[in-house]
């Protein structure tokens, strides 16, 4: 399966290949500010799954963290997605790929939360012990 996005302006698209190795909500600080919203929906995907298809002399990289790689359009300034060398993932945003059948499963970061959600989902303290996280669980 293939899905295609872009950014707010349509001057960079990507494509995305195959099944995401992981999606969820990430509740951190740095993802809310990034997004400008209360919460990020995120997808994992290996980096080989993912394809700038066009603009991509258009797309640039900031790097506040050896952790954190995000991309976004110089023309509209549109957030595309995260690399995450440590990870060997890349994190695409969910509103980046529309026809994606979202489908969460946990959240991550959570003690950072300031939108709580009651969803039944695994609400991980910080990461999964698998990504260098503590692995505890928090309470709806």
């Amino acid at each position: 399966m293939t899905h295609t996005g872009s950014c707010f302006c349509g001057a960079v698209t990507i494509e995305v290949s195959g099944s995401p190795e992981g999606m969820g909500y990430c509740h951190c600080r740095s993802c809310r500010s990034w997004s400008g919203g209360p919460v990020n929906a995120f997808s994992l995907w290996k980096p080989q799954a993912v394809t700038v298809t066009k603009g991509g002399d258009k797309l640039a990289t900031y790097n506040q963290t050896e952790v954190s790689y995000r991309k976004f359009c110089t023309e509209c300034g549109g957030h595309l997605m995260t690399d995450h060398p440590p990870l060997g993932l890349v994190d695409v945003f969910a509103a980046t790929i529309p026809t994606l059948d979202f489908q969460p499963g946990l959240h991550v970061n959570y003690q950072e939360t300031v939108l709580p959600m009651k969803d039944g989902l695994p609400k991980m303290k910080d990461f999964p012990t698998e990504f260098g996280g503590s692995g505890e669980t928090m309470a709806e």
